[in-house]
């Protein structure tokens, strides 16, 4: 038998003073209770418990025993808190991965955030356009830009990824402003080179119930936002870029949205972790935020 379970009866049988008092409180039997106390005496090799037809009594053995039980009691339940405390306070290090736009000016700020209200907390972020291997690479969770293969892992889905198209004031003086999505076949378009794939060379956009591809052309291609905006705001072609990396630009003026009547691209966007894994509280606390902040609506 399990000893801490009869160390258990054991200090229940002698403080409700009987065997039927104390398996009522435990949840067993009487006779249950009887064989824990035996199999502590069968150790001990002396009785615990002096027992009459009328009353039971400590022995001398069994009053000492008691008391010590009743510590090692309260040290394995002391014990069990704290290893429910570390399960539910978010502590050590996470390893993440997050497209490399996304991260740097969406993703940021979130986890500072999250660092801020979780001090023992870690995180290990790694931004890269290519698709990690979460299993393989030892990633606990990562946010996923584009449509999904079939897989083992759980996908939460993500408000979708918005895009717009803008471009410098000067470039419009210079080239004229797009009226509709297929002038931009005339227009210089800047491209995106995926670290897996080649830029998007057919962009698409939709007005009400209708949608219009258009393939358009471009001589630069970037896999890196920044140096394409360096290359928009210095007014050298029109850019199809995030939302939230754009804004500031066109917030300040330096960019002019385009196409305003239209709907840009957008692009699925999911948190992905695998299936199996034993959510710890750090990783069920960032998914858990995670899905509040760019959940979707």
């Amino acid at each position: 038998m399990d000893r801490l379970t009869s160390m258990g009866a054991f200090v229940m049988a002698a403080e409700s003073g009987s065997y039927a008092s104390a398996a009522e409180r435990l949840g067993l039997s009487p006779q249950m209770v009887a064989k824990h106390v035996a199999a502590l005496e069968r150790r001990l090799g002396a009785r615990l418990l002096n027992r009459t037809t009328r009353r039971q009594s400590l022995t001398e053995l069994g009053s000492a025993y008691y008391e010590r039980c009743k510590h090692i009691l309260s040290e394995a339940q002391a014990a069990d808190s704290l290893a429910q405390i570390m399960n539910d306070t978010p502590r050590g290090k996470l390893k993440i991965s997050a497209p490399v736009t996304f991260g740097s000016y969406s993703l940021m700020p979130f986890v500072t955030e999250f660092l801020r209200q979780h001090p023992e907390v870690e995180i290990d972020l790694h931004l890269t356009d290519r698709f990690v291997d979460l299993v393989e690479e030892g990633y606990e969770v990562t946010f996923r830009i584009g449509p999904l293969a079939a897989s083992s892992l759980t996908a939460k889905p993500l408000a979708p990824y918005r895009l717009v198209a803008c471009a410098a004031p000067s470039y419009l003086t210079d080239r004229g402003v797009p009226q509709i999505p297929g002038d931009l076949k005339n227009h210089e378009c800047l491209g995106y080179a995926y670290w897996s794939r080649p830029a998007d060379r057919e962009w698409v956009f939709c007005k009400g119930s209708a949608v219009e591809r258009v393939q358009v052309v471009g001589r630069l291609q970037v896999n890196e936002s920044k140096a394409l905006l360096s290359a928009a705001l210095d007014g050298f072609g029109i850019v199809l870029g995030p939302e939230d990396f754009l804004e500031p630009a066109l917030r300040s003026g330096e960019l002019v949205r385009l196409l305003a009547d239209y709907e840009a691209p957008s692009r699925q966007m999911h948190l992905l972790y695998t299936a199996n894994r034993q959510k710890t509280a750090k990783l069920r606390r960032f998914i858990d935020a995670a899905l509040a902040r760019f959940g979707a609506p």
